[in-house]
C-alpha cells in the first residue's frame, strides 16, 4: 500500500472539485481524505500504487466543468492501513503567510439546472428563479473571503430546508457542497415594486407579471448575478427613446438578451466561434454584425438601439431568472448595465430609487450581492476571441506566471476600464472590471474592490505599480500609500500586458495604438511603435484644440490638422463639413489657439486620427461615447477599395498625408474611411518588415475588428509571427496586468 499527500492550487473550490475527488476514490478503492484550505485543496489518498496511478490520472483528465489546477505537490507519506475515504471540514490557517485559494468567477446556469426548472416532478419546476449546483450559478458575487464555504458568502443567512441539505450532503449529488444550494422553503424570495413601492402579489405570479410589464412598454430594474440591469422590450421605439433620454446616453449602443440562440440568428450574422461564445458557462455579451435584412425579419429591432453602426451585443439567458422571464416574453429585451453615468453598476434595490427614478418597476431578490460585476463583452478577430471587458464569467481571471515573485505587487491601472491586479507567489490575479474612476462613487467601488481583494488573500503589497500620468486617481492614491512605488508608462504597459497574457519575455515589436495617455514632452501619445521597452515609432502629432474637448468633437482634430497646413484665410475658404460645422468667430479663435498653443495638447493618438477621418468624411463631427468615430469609420469600409494615403516614415516620425488628400480630391464617405484603415494596415506591415522581430498589437484601437483583422490577414502574407490578448483586455483594462508584469520583468526578486 502507497500513501501520498497532495496540495493542490488552482480554480478548485467552489466548482465540485472535492465531490469529484470522493467519487474517483470510490471508484479507485481509494482510502483517506479531502478537504479545502485557504490554499487549495489538500489531499491525502491511500492504495494499491496502480490505483494510485489511475486516480492521477482522473485528476489531468476528468476535472469538474469549471475546474482547473494549476500545481500539484506531491509527497509520500506513511501508510495508514485505514478504510474509507471522506471529505472533511475546511481549514482556515492562520499560520500561513497568506491565503491564496483561488476565487471562482460566476457562470451561467448550467444545463442540468435548466432540466430541473423545466421537470414537472421537480421540486424547482418552473417556479424557483435561483437554482444552481456545483457546476454553475455564483460564486465571485457572493464570497466575502476563502475558504469558499456557505458561512463566508452572503447565503450565511439562509438556513437549508431538510431537501436542500440532503443534497448539500451527498458527496454523490451535484450539488453538494453548493454553497448558493436553496430552494422556494427556503431561499431567497422575489420582491416587485413600482417606483419605490412594493408590490402586493404572490411569489409564483410575479414573474409573469414583470414579463407583461415589459411588453407593455414600462422600462425595468431587474436583479442578475452581480448588480441590476435596465431592461425594456427591444422592439419599442418609445421604450428606447425614454431610455436613452433618461439615461443621457444619446447614440451609444445597447446590448439586447435573446431567449435563444435562432432568435439571436434571426438577428445578425453568427459563425462557430461566435455560436461557441454565447452558449459557453460564461455566457458574455458577443459583438456581432446586424443582419441587413431586418425588413423581412419577424421581430423587427427598434433602431434607436445601437444607431448608425452595422454591429450589435448580444447575449443570452444565463441564470434561471432569465429563463423563467423568457418563458413568457417573446421579444428580445434591452438588457443594459444599471448606473448613472460613470458610475459602477448598482447592486441594490434602494440606489435603484434613489439614482434612477425614471425606471418605473424593480424585480430584487434578497441574496446580496457582495461584490458587483458587470457582464463581459466580447467580439470574434481573426478566428479568435477578443475580450473587451473582462467580467462576470471570466474574472477574477489569474494569469500563470514563468517565474516567482518573492514581493507582493499592487497594479492599480488605468483610470479608463480600470481594473487592478494582484501578484502572489507565481499567479498574477486580475479582478473584474471597475470601470471608469471619474466619480466619487466611482473610486469608492476601486477602493471596495481592493479591500476585497485584501481580504481573500490576506493580501498587503510590498510594491505598487502605477501610471505615469499625475492626474490619474490611481497614481494620486498610490502616491498616498507609503509603499515602495514602481512608475510604468501606459502605453508600454498595454504591450507588457500581452507579454503577460502569453508569458513572453525578451524583445519584441509592440504596437500600441490607444486613445490618450500621458507621454514624453508634454505630448499626449496614443500611436506608439515599441521596439523592446524603447519607442522607436510614433506618429506626428496634432494639437487638440480645446483639450479634452476635442475628444467629444472630432471636428476640432480635423480643423487642427488643416491649420498645419494651410492659412486662416485658406481654411475658411473650404467646402468641407469640419469647416462648415464652425462659426466664423469660432474658428478665428481656435486659429488663435493653434497659433499660440493655448489649450492645444500635442497628442500622437491614433485614436485622435480616427476622430479626424470621421470629421473629414462628415459622419460624425461630435461623438457622445468613447470609440464612436472608429465605429463609424467601420461602418464604411468597403473591401473592395484598395487604395491608401501617401505617408513618410522620417526620423521615426510617421505622418499620414489626409490633409493633403482631402484638399486634392472629393472622396466619398467610404473612399476615405477604406483608404485610412488601409493606410494604417500597410504602416504596420511596412515597420514590421523593416524590424524584423515579432509583433504584438495592444491598445483600445486595435477594438476595431476591420483594422486587426487586416493587419493579421497582411502579417499572415508576410510570414511574420504576430500575437495579441485573448483572454484579458486589449484596452485599458488590460494596463494593470502589464504593470503587473512590467515590474516582475524588471526586478530581481
Amino acid at each position: 500500500m502507497k500513501r501520498y499527500r497532495y496540495f493542490i492550487k488552482g480554480q478548485v473550490q467552489g466548482v465540485g472539485f472535492r465531490p469529484f475527488i470522493y467519487k474517483s476514490a470510490l471508484c479507485f478503492k481509494l482510502a483517506g481524505f479531502v478537504k479545502n484550505d485557504i490554499n487549495g485543496v489538500e489531499i491525502e489518498a491511500e492504495a494499491q500504487q496502480k490505483d494510485i496511478e489511475l486516480f492521477e490520472e482522473s485528476l489531468r483528465l476528468k476535472l469538474p466543468p469549471l475546474a482547473r489546477i494549476d500545481e500539484i505537490q506531491k509527497t509520500e507519506i506513511e501508510p495508514l492501513l485505514k478504510k474509507g475515504f471522506a471529505i472533511i471540514q475546511s481549514c482556515d490557517d492562520s499560520k500561513n503567510s497568506y491565503k491564496s485559494a483561488l476565487i471562482p468567477p460566476d457562470t451561467a446556469t448550467c444545463q442540468e439546472c435548466l432540466a430541473d426548472i423545466k421537470d414537472e416532478k421537480n421540486r424547482k419546476y418552473h417556479n424557483y428563479f435561483a437554482t444552481n449546483c456545483t457546476n454553475c450559478g455564483p460564486r465571485y458575487s457572493i464570497i466575502k473571503t476563502v475558504p469558499y464555504d456557505r458561512k463566508n458568502t452572503s447565503m450565511q443567512k439562509f438556513k437549508m430546508c431538510k431537501s436542500c441539505e440532503e443534497e448539500y450532503n451527498n458527496p454523490l449529488n451535484r450539488r453538494y457542497h453548493a454553497q448558493p444550494i436553496s430552494c422556494n422553503n427556503c431561499g431567497p424570495s422575489l420582491s416587485l415594486f413600482g417606483g419605490d413601492k412594493k408590490v402586493d402579489i404572490a411569489q409564483k405570479d410575479i414573474i409573469k407579471k414583470v414579463a407583461s410589464l415589459i411588453e407593455e412598454g414600462n422600462i425595468l430594474a431587474i436583479k442578475g448575478i452581480g448588480g441590476f440591469h435596465i431592461v425594456c422590450d427591444a422592439t419599442d421605439d418609445e421604450a428606447l427613446k425614454k431610455l436613452r433620454e433618461s439615461k443621457h446616453r444619446p447614440t451609444k449602443p445597447f446590448a439586447i438578451m435573446c431567449k435563444d440562440l435562432e432568435q439571436i440568428k434571426s438577428l445578425a450574422y453568427v459563425n462557430e466561434k461566435e455560436e461557441q461564445l454565447l452558449t459557453c458557462k460564461e455566457a458574455p455579451i458577443v459583438i456581432l454584425k446586424k443582419l441587413t435584412c431586418q425588413d423581412n425579419l419577424h421581430v423587427k429591432l427598434s433602431s434607436l438601439l445601437a444607431p448608425n453602426i452595422d454591429r450589435i451585443g448580444c447575449f443570452l439567458p444565463y441564470t434561471a431568472l432569465h429563463h423563467l422571464l423568457f418563458v413568457h416574453v417573446q421579444n428580445p429585451i434591452v438588457a443594459t448595465s444599471a448606473n448613472l453615468g460613470d458610475e459602477p453598476i448598482i447592486i441594490s434595490a434602494e440606489n435603484i430609487f434613489k439614482k434612477l427614478p425614471f425606471v418605473d418597476f424593480t424585480l430584487d431578490f434578497d441574496r446580496e450581492i457582495i461584490n458587483g460585476v458587470d457582464d463581459s463583452l466580447v467580439q470574434v478577430i481573426d478566428g479568435k476571441t477578443q475580450i473587451r471587458r473582462l467580467a462576470r464569467g471570466y474574472a477574477p481571471k489569474v494569469i500563470k506566471l514563468p517565474l516567482k515573485s518573492e514581493k507582493k505587487i499592487l497594479a492599480v491601472g488605468a483610470n479608463a476600464k480600470n481594473s487592478i491586479a494582484f501578484v502572489m507567489d507565481d499567479n498574477i490575479i486580475l479582478s473584474p472590471h471597475i470601470g471608469d474612476l471619474d466619480s466619487m462613487e466611482a473610486f469608492g467601488f476601486f477602493e471596495r474592490t481592493l479591500e476585497s481583494f485584501k481580504r481573500f488573500y490576506d493580501f498587503e503589497p510590498d510594491i505598487i505599480v502605477h501610471d505615469r500620468h499625475p492626474n490619474y486617481e490611481t497614481t494620486k492614491w498610490a502616491k498616498k500609500q507609503n509603499k515602495e512605488l514602481v512608475e510604468v508608462q501606459h502605453h508600454l504597459a498595454h504591450i507588457y500586458a500581452c507579454k503577460a497574457e502569453f508569458g513572453l519575455r525578451g524583445e519584441y515589436l509592440g504596437f500600441s495604438f490607444d486613445g490618450t495617455g500621458y507621454g514624453d514632452e508634454d505630448t499626449l501619445w496614443g500611436g506608439e511603435i515599441f521596439v523592446g521597452d524603447k519607442r522607436k515609432y510614433s506618429f506626428k502629432t496634432v494639437k487638440l484644440l480645446g483639450g479634452e474637448k476635442a475628444i467629444k468633437e472630432p471636428r476640432r482634430v480635423a480643423l487642427s490638422m488643416l491649420f498645419d497646413k494651410l492659412s486662416l484665410e485658406e481654411v475658411l475658404k473650404l467646402e468641407l463639413d469640419a469647416v462648415k460645422s464652425f462659426s466664423l468667430v469660432e474658428i478665428k479663435m481656435l486659429h488663435q489657439s493653434y497659433l499660440k498653443n493655448l489649450n492645444a495638447p500635442k497628442s500622437s493618438s491614433v485614436g485622435r486620427l480616427f476622430d479626424a477621418v470621421a470629421s473629414f468624411s462628415g459622419i460624425a463631427q461630435r461623438v457622445s461615447y468613447e470609440g464612436e468615430s472608429g465605429l463609424l469609420c467601420e461602418s464604411f469600409y468597403d473591401k473592395n477599395i484598395e487604395k491608401y494615403f501617401d505617408y513618410d516614415i522620417e526620423e521615426g516620425v510617421i505622418e499620414i498625408k489626409i490633409a493633403e488628400y482631402m484638399l486634392k480630391n472629393k472622396p466619398d464617405k467610404k473612399e476615405l474611411n477604406s483608404m485610412f484603415i488601409n493606410t494604417l494596415v500597410k504602416i504596420i506591415a511596412d515597420i514590421s518588415k523593416r524590424e524584423k522581430l515579432e509583433v504584438i498589437l495592444s491598445g483600445g484601437v486595435f477594438q476595431n475588428k476591420t483594422l486587426l483583422e487586416l493587419t493579421c490577414q497582411e502579417l499572415k502574407q508576410e510570414k511574420i509571427k504576430y500575437c495579441f490578448q485573448q483572454e484579458t483586455a486589449i484596452n485599458d483594462g488590460g494596463i494593470a496586468l502589464g504593470q503587473a508584469y512590467y515590474a516582475l520583468s524588471h526586478s530581481e526578486f
